[in-house]
């Protein structure tokens, strides 16, 4: 079953490798996981945060202008592993794969990002195709 599971992640990041790059503005999560993500990190996140995300005394705001001239041009992967690795700052393993990428889906709802009908991956390798843009870019 492991190395079942192992192909089928190697077969999704491969698959990824080879399509065109993508954007936040793609529609990468749908409203629904955004919906979920609002819930955990009511849970998880608002402590550090704050309410909405918008910032506390120990983290920084998650959106807005500031969030997003910190991660821009960077990957949803890398904000991923970031959440995975490190967050909650009194448990990391505390989030599941999934509940990190609903999270993430809550995030980038929260700047505004649009919706699409696939929900976000819970695989780095994956994410780490979408960048990550301020601004809608023109036509690729």
């Amino acid at each position: 079953m492991r190395r079942y599971r192992a192909w089928v992640v190697m077969a999704c990041a491969a698959a990824a490798l080879a399509q065109s790059p993508r954007s936040v503005w793609d529609g990468t999560f749908t409203a629904d996981q955004a919906k979920r993500g609002e819930s955990v990190s009511q849970k998880e996140c608002v402590n550090c945060h704050g309410a909405a995300l918008s910032g506390g005394e120990e983290a920084p705001s998650l959106e807005g202008a500031a969030f997003l001239s910190n991660w821009n041009g960077l990957t949803v992967g890398d904000l991923f592993d970031r959440i995975r690795k490190s967050m909650p700052q009194d448990d990391p393993t505390r989030l599941s794969r999934q509940q990190g990428a609903d999270v993430l889906a809550y995030i980038l709802s929260l700047n505004r990002f649009p919706t699409g009908k696939t929900e976000l991956s819970a695989q780095s390798e994956v994410l780490k195709q979408i960048k990550i843009e301020p601004a809608k870019q023109a036509a690729r």
